[in-house]
């Protein structure tokens, strides 16, 4: 997105159809859509996030950046445990914005039979239970954003669209090594596509809302097989339930995720003695190996499966900057192309598989609007410090199960081409505060804090 103001929508009772619209005073307009939210905007700091990140040694030097507030559970709308809901953020974004644009950044993840191959971010809501989903999550969500007082104010609501979901009807399906049965019963009864596609739609009936549907990262959807296939499922999805295309603001890559954002020692195009690094076992023939290529070049894949040519592309680069000791100055020698591309390449993750917890990274680009071509932001959506998982199993009343993942003896499957998961020890559930994974990203943080 470059910026440019597209048509003014008035925000009426007929767009929010459903949506509590008796609370909306449908004689004020809401503000004109721009074509990227985040320009000339500030964005919305989380006094929760930034409470815990102050409390920590050194944590004062990135207290003060705005971060994702994440709805992963009804209970989340409201509060839990002492954390704002969403309300209160949007009443503390009003104060912060003093009357000027003001980004507020939603993670919107609830569906039911949440993150079907991955057990530490299960959710509260079962296979089956999609009419819950859309009439106690996304409605309520819905309602209050499209209260008056909000939706007719500088907020810009950005809105991370389901993490994790669509991808997976991709690459976790169908007879594929990498397939669960838990996600093949999600393709099969569609409630993937369909909650995204209710929450675009009644998300993106409001006027100063803004959707970003997640897409992976290059190290999952990269691939030949996975590449224009999720574009097809997202688009599928996108006109689901009512939506449009035309409610989809752009995609977001490597949410919570640990993807570089952009390798400098090495290219896909780069051969070693005749060999492709495309051959490498890090690479493996993906034709990307950083998320910045791979964002700008999903977004036209978008573009060209009918999405509207100015859609944009969120990059999440909260713990993607790989600095510190570890962090290559240079290319890696040109013996073989594993030993290139293992001595160049910035993430020092032992497979590009792995996910959880990830030991040695650190923080990657601090948000910053417009930074790329056709990239609308890099975005700090996955809060730092927060756990991805527990590394043993914690009952608890959240939904969230034990994923040997994030275990870190675990020897791994075929998702990480059965390697060691490359964990931190000690954590807690997802979601809970990690003072060890806060301190190493600090520690590792590229550029350097």
């Amino acid at each position: 997105m470059a910026g440019t103001l597209l048509a003014a929508s008035a925000l009426t009772m007929g767009a929010l159809t459903g949506v509590a619209s008796a609370q909306v005073d449908s004689g004020r307009a809401a503000a004109a859509k721009v074509d990227n939210p985040y320009s000339g905007a500030k964005v919305y700091v989380n006094p929760d996030w930034s409470a815990k990140a102050a409390a920590e040694p050194g944590g004062s030097k990135i207290s003060s950046q705005p971060t994702g507030i994440w709805l992963d559970r009804i209970a989340a709308i409201n509060g839990t445990g002492g954390a704002m809901g969403l309300r209160a953020h949007l009443d503390r974004a009003l104060q912060q914005s003093g009357g000027s644009p003001t980004v507020v950044q939603l993670v919107v993840y609830d569906l039911p039979g949440r993150d079907c191959s991955a057990l530490a971010s299960n959710g509260e809501l079962g296979p089956t239970e999609i009419d819950k989903y859309k009439t106690q999550f996304i409605d309520p969500i819905a309602a209050i954003l499209s209260e008056s007082k909000y939706a007719n104010s500088s907020l810009r609501i950005v809105n991370t669209i389901e993490v994790d979901s669509l991808p997976n009807l991709v690459t976790n399906t169908g007879g594929k090594p990498t397939a669960t049965p838990e996600c093949d019963t999600m393709k099969a009864n569609g409630n993937y596509v369909k909650g995204v596609g209710y929450a675009l739609n009644k998300l993106g009936s409001i006027g100063n809302v803004y959707n970003y549907i997640d897409a992976g990262h290059h190290g999952w959807i990269g691939w030949d097989d996975n590449f224009n296939p999720t574009a097809q499922v997202i688009k599928q999805a996108a006109t689901a339930e009512g939506s449009t295309v035309d409610k989809v603001a752009g995609i977001i890559t490597n949410t919570a995720n640990f993807s570089a954002l952009k390798e400098n020692n090495f290219t896909v195009n780069d051969s070693v003695n005749g060999t492709t690094v495309r051959q490498s076992k890090w690479v493996d023939w993906n034709r990307y190996v950083d998320e910045l290529s791979y964002a700008q070049a999903f977004r036209q894949e978008l573009v060209s499966v009918g999405f509207p040519s100015n859609i944009g592309a969120l990059i999440d680069t909260s713990r993607n900057g790989w600095g510190g000791s570890a962090r290559p100055s240079g290319p890696g020698a040109k013996t073989d192309v594993d030993t290139y591309v293992n001595g160049g390449r910035y993430d020092r993750r032992i497979h590009v598989g792995n996910w959880c917890n990830q030991s040695g990274a650190g923080l990657g680009e601090r948000p910053k609007a417009a930074p790329a071509a056709g990239i609308d932001a890099y975005v700090w959506m996955k809060p730092p410090g927060e756990s991805d998982g527990s590394s043993s199993s914690i009952p608890n009343d959240e939904g969230k199960g034990f994923d040997r993942m994030c275990d870190p003896t675990y020897t791994g499957n075929p998702r990480n081409n059965n390697n060691m998961s490359g964990a931190l020890p000690n954590a807690p559930l997802s979601g809970h505060w990690f003072s060890a994974q806060f301190q190493e990203l600090l520690k590792n943080a590229y550029p350097a804090l």
